[in-house]
């Protein structure tokens, strides 16, 4: 039964709509692959490093590869010039990374081995990679089997002081006073490089860099912590970006838990092509739904590019379509970290009554979703007092709505980066109120034609005419018309489209066969 008497009718058509837009543009993905794409395979060949200059070896293979006069370039998979290689000079794929570095080898002039003979290579490098994967992931559920997990939200929480051994610092100390999950902050801009910097990090700004260095070194920071507080810390980053499958990859070789991955965010908010980024997020799926891995999608920025209460509905629309081009990549609902936010003006008239009803949609809409539900930071003003207030109301709402993934408000957002008092603040609060309401939730209805009531048909039917626009379109041609959160973007600008390439007929990705649908 559905408290705000949702019309699933009108819910089922706006679903049926979403998978449509995702199958037609799926028939584009499929036909194409890009240079995040095919660095992504060599990291999980085996290839790291970086050369004399700093450049990492997956990309000057896949550089070399893309320019060759020899060969007809990328469109055939870098999986196929690996494997050749390794069958020409029985070296394995970092050997064979580090010769081409340094001008010693060419990928495009070996002799060309039988296609199948090359398959067979090479799925014995990537069988061992996944296998590998799948050791993480059993890791992760040993911990949780030992130590049990919630019930209830998960108390998320953020470092970013742009280094790493100072962000360890503080995410011991969350994980201490009370968190569930800790979120390294990227670094700003590093969405927009095209490559992941190398080796541990101690500058950023506004964040940290994503390196396989620095998740390793966290991962091992949060296990130290929660050995010694018998609870299982879960970590967080990003895999938006240029490399977003490349990042997925490292993720899943570090064991993250959580991972921000959103199939629209960079074109609407980082001016990545949407070509690019739409091939991207579908194999980054495919890694993070494997290695069992909660994405974190987007919604909340369009409501603090856009008005919360008239474009509610385009969070709805997107949380379908984010939800249909993952499953599309094999992750299971409940992996659907659908994201959505407390971003209704103070001024605004019931805005709690909003608030309260689009949460409880979201739940009822994605019962199995570990929904990721934001804070309110568009209306904070600095008065800590009122942004504690501002927070209680987003943290009860979180309880009486079963959220998951909790982001914690700081009272001090519109002032400096949170203390680690700050921190503890917050926690106090949130864990005071989901256990003094714990099961508000399930004392109360709704009043059937009430505001709450309209006020969620309303959205429901908007997201869903919206969906049907899109449906006829396609999704290509709406982000050109700027139907999300008022952004357009070109089809053929943005960055990253040179990275953009048609698959040749014998293109093959071992890890799309040996990851997709999960494994398990």
């Amino acid at each position: 039964m559905s408290k705000l008497n949702l019309d699933f009718e009108v819910v089922e058509k706006a679903r049926k709509c979403a998978q449509n837009i995702a199958l037609d543009t799926q028939e584009f993905i499929n036909k194409h692959t890009t240079v995040a794409v095919e660095r992504t395979v060599l990291r999980l060949l085996g290839i790291d490093g970086v050369d004399e200059f700093n450049v990492p070896l997956p990309n000057i293979v896949v550089e070399k590869i893309k320019n060759s006069q020899n060969s007809e370039g990328l469109g055939m998979g870098v999986s196929y010039y690996i494997g050749n290689a390794m069958i020409n000079t029985n070296l394995t794929p970092q050997e064979i990374a580090v010769k081409v570095s340094k001008g010693e080898l060419d990928l495009c002039s070996l002799k060309e081995h039988d296609i199948f003979e090359v398959k067979l290579k090479i799925y014995e490098i990537a069988k061992k990679s996944v296998e590998k994967i799948k050791e993480n992931r059993n890791k992760r559920e040993n911990y949780l089997s030992q130590y049990g997990d919630k019930s209830g939200p998960y108390l998320y929480v953020i470092v970013a002081t742009g280094n790493i051994y100072e962000d360890i610092v503080q995410a011991k100390a969350a994980a201490k006073q009370g968190a569930d999950i800790i979120a390294v902050i990227r670094t700003t801009g590093q969405s927009l490089l095209d490559y992941v910097p190398y080796g541990a990090t101690t500058e950023g700004f506004g964040g940290t860099y994503a390196t396989g260095e620095n998740f390793r070194l966290m991962r091992s920071a949060l296990d130290e912590v929660g050995e010694e507080l018998g609870r299982y810390i879960r970590l967080c980053n990003y895999c938006s970006g240029l490399c977003m499958p490349e990042i997925a990859a490292l993720g899943a070789n570090e064991r993250l838990d959580v991972m921000l991955n959103d199939a629209l965010y960079g074109i609407l908010f980082r001016d990545i092509n949407m070509k690019r980024t739409m091939i991207d997020q579908y194999f980054s799926r495919i890694i993070n739904g494997f290695a069992g891995v909660i994405i974190n999608t987007g919604e909340d920025n369009y409501l603090t590019t856009s008005d919360a209460v008239e474009e509610a509905h385009t969070v709805l629309a997107s949380q379908f379509i984010n939800e249909q081009f993952a499953l599309i990549a094999g992750l299971p609902e409940e992996q659907m970290g659908l994201g959505h936010a407390f971003e209704i003006s103070p001024d605004v008239e019931n805005g709690f009554l909003y608030e309260l009803s689009q949460a409880q949609m979201a739940r009822e809409i994605f019962p199995k979703a570990p929904l990721k539900y934001m804070p309110p930071t568009k209306f904070m003003t600095g008065d800590i007092f009122k942004g504690q207030v501002q927070d209680a109301l987003f943290n009860m709402v979180t309880i009486m709505t079963n959220q998951k993934l909790h982001l914690l408000g700081m009272l001090t957002e519109a002032i400096h980066t949170p203390f680690i008092s700050d921190r503890a603040i917050s926690i106090e609060n949130a864990k005071y109120i989901f256990s003094t309401m714990k099961d508000f939730g399930e004392e109360i209805e709704f009043k059937k034609d009430g505001i709450m009531c309209k006020r969620v048909d309303e959205v429901l039917n908007k997201a869903c005419s919206l969906l049907s626009e899109i449906e006829k379109e396609g999704l290509f041609k709406t982000l050109e018309q700027g139907k999300f959160a008022g952004i357009k973007r070109p089809i053929d600008g943005g960055k990253g489209l040179d990275g953009v390439v048609m698959k040749e007929a014998n293109y093959f990705n071992p890890f799309i066969e040996l990851m997709l649908g999960g494994g398990f």
